[in-house]
């Protein structure tokens, strides 16, 4: 008897179940997408248990007759292809034909269906893959789905379903990327009979992110616009493939640990995609420790034929077919959003404004606690400074005493005071109680026109400021129009620094100084093989090496702005580069490692005096980098204290 046997249908639902079906929220990413793939303006999501229980999916969308009701629980069933040329250009979210008939499988589902042409809609009753009913039904067009005891028939997959928080927050984080995605579209999420998400449909996007983050977010994120590449058609000039990046993303400073703030879409489909990650974490090389994550919001749209989605049983992998292109281009516009912008990092205020103030309703505000250990997204979360590493080229001991030299006074035009006095809340009556702003008298005298603005700042502004002073021989105190400013000084001459050695390399003019007596330095084998790797890279910056050894290498010269006691360390820390590292990164990457070690070593450090010539060149020279928000590790180089602010904890305003 032979050992191949056909396996049946229900055998065969249940393995497909397995991998498209993972936990709740795969069953409501699909019954969501089949549900946009409809035509649908509002959709509704009921959930009981985390959806263990129940997952019940309302839409107004085009519905289904009786006779494809039916037909769209037998496998491979779609009205979304006809010929596998379709597979070359898929313009819809689902296609496969799977996602109904593996649902229905694990386990007891009620489709309610009524397309626009009929009078009378369809019931259908399925339990684990068998039909139990089919019935004439009064129902409104559209379709409802009912998803009850999820897995029932398969308990060694149930056991495998985390908490009923965690499920939920996975259900909540998928409708609201949907959300995100289709701001055009209502969303509700209920759980429990108890309301999670409700987003009315609105204009366009800001509108959408306004609603779902809040005000405090959305304007500390920069806006990408409408950025767009083409591309000719099989190297043809008449036909053009357009590329076109939109959505928001956080200027440098904020950061977050883990990459659960990072949203991609491509053609408005859902995805994962390695490709993309890697050319956003490229965009932000320099800007940003390597531990940090920023938030993004990111939607590519191109021609169909440009992406192939049919990769991955879920549909959340892409596979692009000009991958470098579409890579570089990315990168390239986050770069050129953050370059425009040269967002100003304000000090804490203590107050951030928490998502849902406007009307969307997200659990995660109140079920914060429970859900900090799923892996989503916390979109209530405020965005936090990820811990940076002290470098050790720097004096970690305790600061000197609290001492600030004071130069000529900041600005040369004379300050004209005005007649209205401010408003101010009365000290003798609570904010809350007295509801409302008084006008009282203002015993410190009225304040200049103009000083309670707060204007929307750019680092371009670094120019224009005066310094007053240093704080503990470290920081740069000093004062413009706009606020109070702080400055790393170490920091900020690194990034002036490591701006000044790559325009060198890529000139081919670096400034090297040959040393008086050659550097001769012991490696250990692995070290050996990457300075065979990188030999020629290390010419760039200034280096010149020779072979002295078996083991043993001499260095002649060194880039000109590195002290004879600071080569040896900048040479090994070039060298601990790893093999695994290299071989993922480019040489350009390499390169920019390189000048950040130079300018980290050579930077003034920290228990430094410096003069006032010496302050006012540093910040003229650092309002004209490309990128002064932070150094080339990622720390942030300046921090604000607006006017504004400065004036509000003052009562001045």
């Amino acid at each position: 008897m032979g050992r191949i046997r056909v396996l049946s249908d229900i055998v065969a639902n249940k393995i497909a179940a397995g991998e498209v079906v993972e936990r709740p929220a795969s069953v409501v990413k699909e019954l969501l997408e089949n549900a946009l793939d409809a035509g649908s303006r509002h959709v509704r999501i009921e959930t009981e248990a985390g959806g263990r229980r129940l997952i019940r999916i309302t839409d107004d969308g085009c519905g289904m007759w009786r006779d494809d009701a039916l037909l769209a629980f037998e496998r491979h069933a779609t009205s979304k292809l006809s010929d596998v040329k379709d597979l070359l250009s898929i313009a819809t979210l689902g296609f496969r034909g799977e996602a109904l008939p593996s649902i229905a499988s694990v386990s007891r589902l009620t489709l309610e269906t009524r397309a626009k042409e009929e009078t009378t809609g369809t019931r259908i009753e399925i339990t684990g893959g068998k039909l139990q009913n089919c019935t004439e039904a009064a129902l409104t067009k559209g379709s409802v789905i009912t998803v009850r005891d999820l897995f029932f028939n398969v308990p060694a997959r149930k056991k495998f379903l985390r908490s009923d928080q965690t499920e939920l927050a996975h259900i909540a984080s998928l409708v609201t990327h949907y959300a995100l995605a289709y701001p055009g579209i209502g969303f509700e999420l209920f759980h429990e009979n108890r309301e999670l998400i409700a987003a009315a449909p609105v204009d366009g996007l800001r509108d959408r992110v306004f609603q779902i983050f809040g005000a405090q977010i959305l304007d500390d994120l920069i806006d990408l616009g409408e950025r767009s590449r083409e591309v000719p058609v099989d190297g043809g000039e008449e036909q053009l493939h357009h590329f076109t990046l939109r959505g928001f993303i956080s200027p440098p400073q904020i950061q977050k640990s883990n990459r659960n703030s990072i949203y991609l879409f491509v053609n408005g489909r859902l995805i994962k995609e390695r490709l993309l990650l890697h050319a956003l974490h490229a965009a932000y090389q320099n800007l940003m420790p390597p531990s940090a994550f920023p938030f993004a919001l990111l939607f590519l749209e191109c021609s169909y034929e440009e992406v192939d989605v049919n990769v991955h049983p879920s549909k959340t992998e892409v596979r692009f077919r000009r991958g470098s292109f579409v890579h570089d281009f990315v990168r390239d516009a986050i770069r050129d959003a953050l370059l425009d912008g040269r967002p100003v990092p304000s000090a804490p205020t203590g107050s951030f404004a928490s998502p849902g103030q406007s009307g969307a309703r997200l659990p995660y505000s109140e079920f914060s606690q429970q859900l900090e250990n799923a892996p989503l997204p916390a979109l209530s979360d405020p965005p936090r400074m990820a811990p940076v590493a002290p470098e050790v080229s720097e004096d970690t001991g305790q600061l000197p005493h609290f001492h600030l030299r004071q130069p000529q006074p900041a600005f040369s035009q004379r300050l004209e005071f005005g007649d209205a006095p401010p408003l101010a809340i009365d000290a003798h009556v609570p904010a809350a109680a007295s509801g409302k702003l008084r006008r009282v008298p203002d015993t410190h005298g009225p304040l200049p026109p103009g000083l309670a603005a707060d204007p929307q700042a750019s680092l371009d502004i670094l120019r224009d400021l005066q310094p007053l002073g240093q704080l503990h021989d470290s920081f740069i105190i000093a004062t413009g129009p706009d606020g109070l400013w702080v400055i790393d000084q170490h920091v900020a001459h690194e990034r002036i620094l490591f701006e000044q050695v790559l325009r060198q390399m890529a000139s081919g003019e670096v400034e090297r100084q040959q040393l008086l007596i050659p550097l001769v330095l012991e490696l250990t084998p692995s070290q050996s093989v990457e300075l065979d790797r990188i030999r020629r890279e290390l010419d760039q910056p200034g280096f010149e090496v020779e072979q002295y050894g078996p083991r043993a290498i001499a260095i002649k010269s060194a880039p000109a702005a590195l002290g004879a006691a600071e080569v040896e360390q900048v040479v090994f820390e070039i060298l601990e580069i790893s093999e695994k590292e290299l071989r993922q990164s480019s040489y350009e990457d390499l390169r920019k490692e390189m000048a950040a070690s130079i300018a980290c070593r050579a930077a003034i450090k920290i228990n430094t005096p410096l003069d006032k010539q010496r302050m006012e060149w540093m910040l003229r020279t650092l309002a004209a980098c490309e990128f002064p928000m932070s150094c080339p590790h990622g720390r942030p180089i300046a921090l604000r204290y607006p006017t504004r602010e400065i004036l509000k904890n003052f009562h001045r305003i």
